[in-house]
């Protein structure tokens, strides 16, 4: 009889997980090295796995023999980075696929398939900052397709005329930060409507009548920190409606409490907590959602040593 292989510490649990390997490796890594504990996955392990997604293109997949995406790209860049691993890529050929990516009109598109979204256009423009190679884009024209996407409430939408949401308007103010266009940004109106994301629970939700989400402690708190507004929000009430949402035996953090833990809302709730200062966290960087003391030694930090 024919036994399966065993299976890797990295393996899904399921084939219809697959597709979520790769960012799960980065929200995992990542909230390792929040909590201090960096070595507690193997860098070379993460680093092997992480090259073997990547596509003779440049691209990297969600998951070994996976099409190249751009969202894929920027975890690989990530956690190549955090592995200190980022001399085994070729840089070359990951900005030449990156920057294939860029439109006409300054917009990235995800895949080859073509779908325009502002969360592309962050990916692509940091993964070329972290590889100090920005200047490969063309930058005005990406500056000028993210502005054309903000909305009368000073947020941003996937594409222009689209919906604000908190996550678009992460990926929005992440990259005008990246290309030192926050000018761009109507500080006063927008982290407004940021703050006005904390609800009575003392959690933060993506859009107006929406039920808060611990994740949105990274997706709000990010942009209001690069905005520094994030004295606008009650960071104690915020920290306790995290903390509630914690298993208790397990450790993990769920999307609110009494639900279910996740490796997603368990990254973005440390994140959050560590944009909030808790001490017993790594400080995180609001524009690349890395470690601070990583994008100081890459040379990417752009913070004022106060809010980050």
């Amino acid at each position: 009889m024919n036994r399966r292989p065993p299976r890797s510490p990295l393996s899904s649990s399921s084939a219809a997980s697959d597709v979520y390997k790769r960012q799960g490796v980065y929200w995992g890594l990542c909230t390792m090295h929040l909590l201090r504990e960096p070595d507690a996955m193997d860098p070379k392990e993460v680093s092997h796995y992480v090259l073997s997604c990547q596509h003779p293109d440049g691209g990297f997949g969600g998951n070994v023999n996976h099409d190249p995406h751009i969202t894929y790209t920027l975890y690989a860049v990530q956690c190549l980075a955090m592995c200190d691993k980022l001399h085994l890529l070729d840089h070359d050929r990951v900005v030449q696929w990156v920057v294939s990516m860029q439109q006409p009109d300054g917009s990235f598109a995800g895949d080859k398939w073509g779908e325009i979204d502002t969360r592309f256009s962050y990916c692509g423009l940091s993964c070329l900052r972290l590889l100090n190679q920005l200047e490969k884009a063309n930058v005005p024209q990406a500056v000028a397709f993210v502005a054309s996407c903000q909305n009368f409430d000073g947020g941003f939408g996937c594409i222009p005329g689209a919906e604000t949401h908190a996550a678009q308007v992460f990926v929005c103010v992440g990259a005008l930060a990246i290309t030192e266009s926050l000018h761009v940004v109507d500080a006063e109106l927008l982290g407004w409507w940021l703050a006005e994301r904390q609800t009575p629970t003392g959690g933060l939700n993506g859009r107006p009548e929406k039920l808060p989400d611990v994740c949105y402690s990274w997706w709000v708190l990010s942009a209001i920190t690069i905005l520094k507004k994030l004295h606008w929000i009650d960071k104690q009430a915020l920290e306790k409606f995290v903390l509630s949402a914690q298993d208790p035996d397990d450790g993990g953090i769920a999307d609110r409490p009494e639900d279910a833990a996740d490796i997603f809302h368990t990254f973005f709730g440390i994140a959050g907590l560590s944009l909030m200062g808790n001490d017993a966290l790594e400080p995180v960087d609001p524009v690349f959602a890395l470690p601070t003391k990583l994008t100081k030694e890459l040379g990417v930090y752009s913070g004022d040593g106060e809010l980050w």
